[in-house]
């Protein structure tokens, strides 16, 4: 099965909690205080990789959760840092934040690497807190706590050359004449299914191309199958547009070239401006006076250059990967996706919330709380005494007071509950 587009669940680990420990051993009753850091999490990297070529390996694992970091131990002992996750996917798979739709990769190289989200920091054990004044702290730091969020992987196929044109022009056929593909070929609309690659072979120098499900009228607002893999060929950087001259279904051709233009332009101006390599197909299907009628009337009308070409007799077929790779040779490879500058994996440091719960106590939240509640241990005086003094620095006790708070109040921030005296 072709899977091009899913929606994924990332999560990079939580950093492990810092030690409170105290050196005890035969020889020291009242040792200094020995607790070790917190490991750090891991993180969510991509890969991209030639050996994929789909996105179906994501069709059930949709969740991508990397190791915790390990809590600090004793006699200084560090954590072990998470393991990292790592995900392979094709070349060519765009990243976009779920909830915004911004870009934040494009991994067109085989290769590529993307971080996505950073592991969580390890706390500090209580040997980092140890001072001149504090000789001997109780206290030690908790791990930094990372949040899942939700990417949508988009592959767009790196191919050299992209197959366009009505269902049954042809194009299955085609590829199999001229690659090594060898793509499910029938008289019926709609035969592809997904997008087909080949590698073509022309005078010791190779191609990929890509056989693109045909394109319909409506095709760019939802219509057919089309639709949904033009993004296939945004990358390519020749067309070889196939029009069906003998109308074997019942189509006029010079419609149906001017309909598929006007679909990959409302699709994107860019793709529009693609070069093109015109082929009329089926040529073997009429008879030599007809053949000609159509050819002058396709000269007349839309007076572009084409080959004439057949699946079935193989003619054209030399004429037509010659004038491919002639055509390759003076079109440079289309760039990545420009990128606008946004930290999808930007945390909150600097948030604060104040609301009340149904008791009437004041809870405070935010990013900037988080982060400095992870040090704080009401038990030990000092602090404690920290704890109170920073509230009072960052203005939470005045925002508070703005709020009513007064002696006697009951504060709450995540497991910590006190009562404010001034």
């Amino acid at each position: 099965m072709f899977l091009d587009r899913v929606k994924i669940m990332l999560k990079a680990g939580n950093g492990g909690n810092g030690s409170t420990s105290f050196l005890h051993t035969a020889q020291t009753a009242n040792g200094g205080p020995d607790g070790g850091e917190g490991g750090n999490g891991g993180d969510v990297v991509f890969v991209a990789t030639r050996g994929q070529s789909t996105l179906y390996d994501f069709r059930f694992h949709k969740k991508f959760y990397a190791e915790n970091g390990e809590n600090g131990g004793q006699r200084l002992r560090a954590g072990a840092n998470g393991k990292d996750v790592v995900i392979k996917v094709p070349c060519g798979t765009v990243i976009l934040d779920a909830k915004s739709q911004k870009v934040i990769a494009d991994l067109y190289e085989d290769g590529m690497q993307f971080v996505a989200l950073k592991g969580g920091k390890g706390g500090h054990g209580n040997a980092f807190y140890k001072s001149s004044i504090k000789q001997a702290p109780h206290y030690s730091q908790t791990g930094q706590i990372t949040t899942a969020k939700e990417v949508i992987l988009e592959l767009k196929t790196i191919a050299d050359v992209g197959l366009v044109g009505f269902p049954n022009a042809g194009k299955s056929t085609l590829l199999s004449c001229i690659s090594n593909a060898n793509p499910k070929i029938a008289n019926y609309p709609f035969t592809t299914l997904y997008p087909n690659l080949g590698v073509c072979e022309v005078k010791g120098e190779t191609f990929v191309v890509a056989d693109i499900p045909g394109l319909i009228e409506g095709a760019s607002e939802g219509q057919g199958l089309g639709h949904y893999f033009l993004r296939h060929v945004e990358r390519v950087r020749l067309i070889l547009h196939l029009v069906d001259i003998s109308q074997s279904d019942c189509r006029d051709f010079i419609e149906d070239y001017k309909i598929i233009n006007e679909e990959l332009e409302r699709y994107s101006p860019e793709l529009a401006q693609t070069p093109q390599i015109v082929l009329l197909s089926k040529v073997d299907l009429l008879d030599e006076e007809t053949l000609k009628e159509r050819k002058a009337r396709f000269e007349r009308e839309i007076g572009v250059e084409y080959l004439e070409i057949s699946g079935a007799t193989y003619k054209g077929v030399e004429q037509v990967k010659l004038k491919t790779l002639e055509a390759l040779s003076k079109i440079p490879a289309k760039p990545p996706i420009e990128i606008e500058k946004y930290d999808f994996d930007e945390r909150d440091v600097d948030s604060i919330s104040i609301t009340r719960d149904d008791e009437g106590a004041f809870v405070l939240g935010g990013g900037r709380i988080d982060n400095f509640i992870r040090g704080v241990v009401l038990s030990d005086t000092r602090s404690f005494a920290y704890f109170q003094k920073t509230l009072q620095e960052m203005g939470i006790i005045d925002m508070l007071k703005e709020r009513g708070l007064k002696n006697g109040s009951i504060v709450k921030i995540k497991d910590i509950t006190f009562e404010y005296t001034d």
